[in-house]
């Protein structure tokens, strides 16, 4: 068996007395769509904090790609090949949809403090294939007609897109979403079930997402991994997850547990 991309170990995360994690373990293999689900507390977004250090471990470690990233600070997190998205949209809101796409690739189109101060040929080439790569990712996520539309001024819906955009253009290997479902339509849950599954196809991305809507975690997942109270309670196929009763029993309490066995 092959090394998973991502690799959380035994980690524990804790806030003075409040243990947020307890022991978690999880391994996200390469080219996977993988989902963490669980009640609201149960540690979800803790971990995701954690993994791209902004939260530190209290226990446990975490490796990508064979490499120790715990302990290690967000930037360096993220150039190592982890980029992510929010619950709150965390978009420039006076800025275009395609500058906030090219904010995400800044460090892949440097130039120097002269070129920028002249705009000399280096920096308008550098420009040209920022602005470029931007508008390819913004036509993945259905945004191509709305590149110059302040990121304010878009409908909810397309500024969660326009996250998963921004975050692309720093040329992730791992993506991991924060309920990038929250708040959508249907229409747009499928629309953006569409989206993930063609980045896992044409671009070999993994990707591992927080949701609780149902309908995209179990049209998309390979794996599900269930949280509540801070420890791990399951972890297998979306079939086998759907029909455990440990999962049941912390989404419905404990009649709907005893309703299943019976």
């Amino acid at each position: 068996m092959s090394e998973p991309l991502l690799s959380v170990n035994d980690v524990t995360v804790r806030f003075g007395g409040i243990v947020a994690l307890n022991g978690v373990s999880i391994d996200v293999a390469s080219g996977a769509i993988q989902a963490v689900i669980g009640p609201n507390g149960a540690g979800k977004s803790t971990l995701l904090n954690v993994v791209t250090g902004l939260y530190a471990a209290s226990g446990g470690a975490i490796s990508f790609a064979g490499k120790r990233i715990d302990g290690a600070p967000s930037h360096l997190v993220s150039r190592s090949g982890i980029a992510r998205t929010f619950q709150n949209t965390e978009l420039f809101g006076e800025m275009s949809a395609i500058e906030n796409v090219m904010v995400g690739s800044d460090r892949h189109h440097s130039y120097g403090l002269g070129s920028a101060a002249v705009h000399d040929g280096r920096y308008r080439r550098r420009e040209t294939e920022a602005r470029r790569e931007a508008q390819d990712l913004l036509a993945l996520v259905g945004l191509q007609d709305q590149q110059d539309t302040a990121a304010s001024a878009l409908p909810f819906g397309s500024q969660r897109r326009l996250e998963i955009a921004r975050a692309l253009a720093t040329r992730p290997r791992l993506l991991l979403l924060d309920e990038p479902a929250a708040g959508l339509r249907a229409a747009e849950v499928e629309d953006l079930t569409r989206i993930l599954l063609a980045l896992r196809v044409e671009r070999g991305l993994t990707i591992l997402v927080i949701d609780h809507v149902m309908a995209l975690v179990m049209a998309i997942s390979d794996r599900i991994s269930v949280l509540n109270f801070g420890r791990k309670i399951a972890d297998g196929d979306p079939d086998s997850v759907r029909k455990s009763p440990a999962v049941i029993k912390a989404y419905l309490g404990e009649k709907a547990a005893h309703a299943f066995s019976a």
